[in-house]
């Protein structure tokens, strides 16, 4: 099972993730996650790896099922968003690994993210990664543009690292605890902003309402 356990709370587990969890005999997983959710996993055996070893993570994981386990392929958010679902089920193809796999949904980042700071989700959006490990950023560059000509809210995953910084700037349009910013494109990169924030910026219809920011759907008030 390639499980997503949400974007770190408890609380926003599903009960679905956490039965997977309990009937999995094996856990593998990025080791910050295996911590997010140290209170389902005793007793069982736990296979932690680091970042960027996602196809070894995979291999391990698909290896251990073909032995007959029953096994927990953990992935932050949804697995199929920017997660190990897409990769598990080319590997298990392309290396005819013949098992049964199920893909267990799980709370995306973005929409948590959107939660916190009211509704700016509530039209059409899209989901960029600002990681250029695996796509070139020229290809990024014009995925931005379409999504702003389109006047598409977005949510931007992997905006910055400490390797990685100057692509937040060049999507700007040049002008560990848990913290929301309402701020605007002029202003936004004067915040903390690492890899594991999510970058919301509305269209052109989004607004602020108090403490909240929101875009209408267009209903009549």
């Amino acid at each position: 099972m390639v499980v997503g356990i949400g974007p770190g709370d408890p609380l926003d587990r599903t009960r679905r993730t956490e039965k997977a969890i309990a009937d999995s005999q094996v856990i593998v997983g990025y080791e910050r996650y295996l911590r997010l959710i140290q209170d389902l996993t005793a007793g069982k055996e736990i296979i932690p790896s680091a970042m960027t070893q996602e196809v070894e993570r995979c291999r391990v994981a698909l290896s251990r099922a073909a032995r007959g386990e029953v096994v927990s392929l953990i992935s932050s958010g949804d697995p199929g968003v920017y997660g190990m679902a897409g990769l598990a089920l080319e590997m298990a193809s392309a290396e005819e690994v013949h098992i049964p796999i199920e893909i267990i949904p799980g709370v995306p980042s973005a929409n948590a993210a959107a939660a916190k700071m009211g509704a700016p989700l509530m039209l059409d959006y899209a989901t960029i990664s600002l990681s250029d490990l695996l796509i070139p950023w020229e290809k990024i560059r014009a995925r931005l543009e379409a999504v702003a000509a389109a006047d598409l809210v977005v949510a931007l995953y992997n905006p910055r690292s400490k390797e990685r910084g100057w692509q937040l700037v060049e999507a700007a349009g040049d002008p560990d605890g848990e913290e929301v910013m309402l701020t605007d494109l002029d202003h936004f990169l004067d915040f903390e902003i690492n890899m594991r924030s999510v970058v919301i910026i509305g269209n052109h219809s989004s607004r602020r309402a108090r403490d909240w920011f929101i875009t209408p759907r267009g209903y009549r008030l």
